[in-house]
């Protein structure tokens, strides 16, 4: 690993919600905590949870793809999980929130693992057709900066999705 290994995640038995992201960016590496980058600002928009519920980890319970940063390329953007970190601990990890009733797969590489042949060939149509998951899942692309185009060009995605999002958030907390 490029760096020493620092595991990001919060879990607890009485989670109902579960968020299923890629792996911690350079900052949450240091931080030790998930989400603490701006996009986190804007997944705890999307979810219309101040940063208490969203780290209170009775509330919301948050498993990355990959537990550790897995580094840069060569441009610098955050590498993605390692591939052998979701087979070793997702599901040994996910059996220890016996409550969750929600799970939230934020980005491809959670959709691809946990929707596996379920899912559309795109993230796109993915999220377009969250409705189908229901009520385990609900797929959410990235919150990234670097999707900021993809939002726009998917004006659907704050229009529909976001609403049934926050009514199940609302739902069961």
């Amino acid at each position: 690993m490029p760096h020493d290994p620092r595991p990001v995640f919060q879990l607890d038995p009485r989670a109902r919600i579960l968020l299923i992201g890629q792996a911690p960016g350079t900052r949450v590496h240091a931080s030790g905590r998930p989400f603490t980058d701006p996009s986190g600002d804007r997944l705890r928009d999307w979810l219309q949870m101040d940063e208490a519920s969203f780290y209170d980890p009775s509330r919301l319970a948050i498993l990355p793809m990959g537990l550790c940063f897995p580094g840069l390329d060569d441009k610098g953007g955050d590498l993605p999980p390692r591939t052998e970190c979701a087979p070793l601990w997702q599901a040994r990890l996910r059996s220890a929130l016996p409550h969750v009733q929600l799970t939230l797969l934020v980005g491809q590489y959670a959709q691809r693992f946990h929707l596996g042949p379920k899912r559309y060939k795109t993230l796109t149509e993915t999220v377009r057709h969250a409705d189908q998951y229901g009520p385990e899942f609900l797929p959410l692309p990235h919150p990234s900066w670097r999707n900021n185009a993809w939002l726009k060009r998917n004006s659907w995605f704050e229009e529909k999705i976001l609403p049934m999002l926050r009514c199940r958030i609302k739902e069961l907390l």
